[in-house]
């Protein structure tokens, strides 16, 4: 009687794990874009070379080859979503797409609010300084002054990183990266502070003999995708497909557009 009362009760808890699993995967991101057949993809694009618009008004970039890839291996169509950087974490919690793929810094903060995959690179905050400053400011400590303005984006790492380390200094804010490295450009601020891979990229363009890289990183920020929390089925599918484009040497997706807009430039004609 105890043995059949035991054998019922096993049979009980497995029944209910395995409803518990089902319910898991029915309510899982993965399992609605696989039934959708559509994978939305939430970025702001101005973000060089993460994503950004070329002459002809298509969003491309390092960000958006990352996407296709993705879809291509889900077997599903990719709809990018333009929407802005400081409510974009607002737009996932909404269910207005499904991912977050923006060069967006895993932080403590953001992730109270979402869930984060392996990093997929990393980078770090550096300054442009306008090059009339070069001979006053050679460290960024230097910085830290009540005369200078320097310039980031609402809401990203730049501004936190800018208001962390530049306490005296004025720090003003703008809605997209052009518009903030523009008044350092234009020597209406004295230094912008944005992401590495931004900086480097922008010195080999519009900032060339006007502004100075400083590029020792403030700080270390590893990019990922972001997405709602409760997820572990497609928190399980992102770092899977995050390994096999690291690790498959045959295809060498990952090495292969790091090369293409990281180390090569030809893409820069298409956003000049």
């Amino acid at each position: 009687m105890i043995k059949n009362i035991l054998i019922a009760f096993l049979l009980l808890i497995n029944t209910s794990l395995f409803a518990d699993d089902i319910n898991l995967w029915k309510n899982s991101t993965l399992n609605k874009i696989l039934n959708k057949g559509e994978l939305r993809v939430a970025l702001e694009p101005g973000y060089m070379p993460f994503e950004m618009k070329d002459k002809k008004g298509r969003i491309i970039g390092y960000d958006v080859d990352i996407a296709k890839a993705m879809a291509k291996a889900m077997g599903v169509k990719l709809k990018i979503e333009e929407t802005a950087f400081d409510g974009i974490i607002a737009g996932l919690l909404t269910n207005k797409y499904d991912i977050i793929i923006s060069g967006m810094t895993i932080t403590q903060q953001r992730n109270l609010k979402i869930n984060f995959s392996d990093p997929y690179i990393v980078v770090g905050q550096t300054i442009l300084l306008n090059k009339k400053y070069e001979n006053d400011i050679k460290k960024s400590k230097d910085l830290d002054n009540e005369k200078y303005t320097i310039t980031a984006v609402l809401g990203q790492t730049g501004e936190i990183a800018a208001r962390k380390f530049f306490k005296k200094a004025e720090v003003i804010t703008f809605e997209t990266e052009s518009e903030a490295v523009s008044e350092v450009l234009n020597g209406r601020a004295t230094a912008f502070v944005n992401d590495q891979p931004y900086n480097t990229v922008f010195m080999d363009g519009k900032g060339k003999g006007s502004l100075v890289h400083m590029d020792k990183p403030l700080t270390f920020e590893p990019l990922a995708f972001a997405f709602k929390k409760g997820d572990p089925d497609f928190e399980n599918w992102l770092n899977n497909f995050l390994r096999q484009i690291k690790e498959d040497k045959v295809v060498n997706l990952h090495e292969r557009l790091y090369n293409k807009w990281f180390v090569e430039t030809k893409w820069l004609k298409k956003v000049q």
